[in-house]
């Protein structure tokens, strides 16, 4: 994608006046379920009781209706890559949250560079800033925008409106 053209998508992702910050919180809720989900699964195989498989069905009915909210179902695999960077956001935040409790500075912050980086795709890919083919070449472009300086600009949990 050109500059030109991307400019005019963020022009008009601004103008539509969502409100990207109930988004980012929404989408931050979908990754605690996707955890929700994983932790009912191990624990479930671990102590052999099938009722948390249950719980685990419950648990993504509610997060795949979340995630409908921030992703459209009908664009091919963008619904799928998008639970699936949440998911990896989520746990390399996980990670680099551990090595930081761990004394292991360089290492936390390693995890918390990606884990950022996959959460940046997630966001160019919900305001279809880029699509799935583009992820892999924009990622190997040294541009004078990058897509995290647009999800800085565009993405603000903290512009609190009301």
């Amino acid at each position: 994608m050109d500059y030109n053209t991307l400019m005019q998508k963020i022009a008009a992702a601004k103008k539509s006046g969502v409100d990207l910050s109930k988004d980012e919180d929404l989408a931050i809720g979908v990754m605690n379920l996707i955890s929700l989900e994983e932790h009912f699964f191990f624990t479930g195989e671990k102590v052999g009781k099938p009722e948390h498989f249950e719980t685990l069905r419950e648990i993504r009915e509610v997060r795949k209706e979340l995630l409908a909210k921030l992703v459209n179902k009908h664009e091919g695999e963008t619904w799928c890559a998008s639970k699936h960077l949440l998911a990896a956001t989520m746990r390399l935040f996980e990670v680099g949250a551990k090595l930081k409790a761990d004394n292991k500075e360089a290492e936390a912050k390693e995890m918390f560079d990606r884990a950022y980086k996959f959460w940046t795709i997630f966001w160019g890919l919900r305001l279809k800033l880029l699509s799935l083919p583009e992820i892999k070449s924009e990622a190997e472009k040294d541009k004078a925008w990058t897509l995290d300086d647009i999800v800085k600009k565009l993405v603000d949990c903290c512009d609190e409106k009301t």
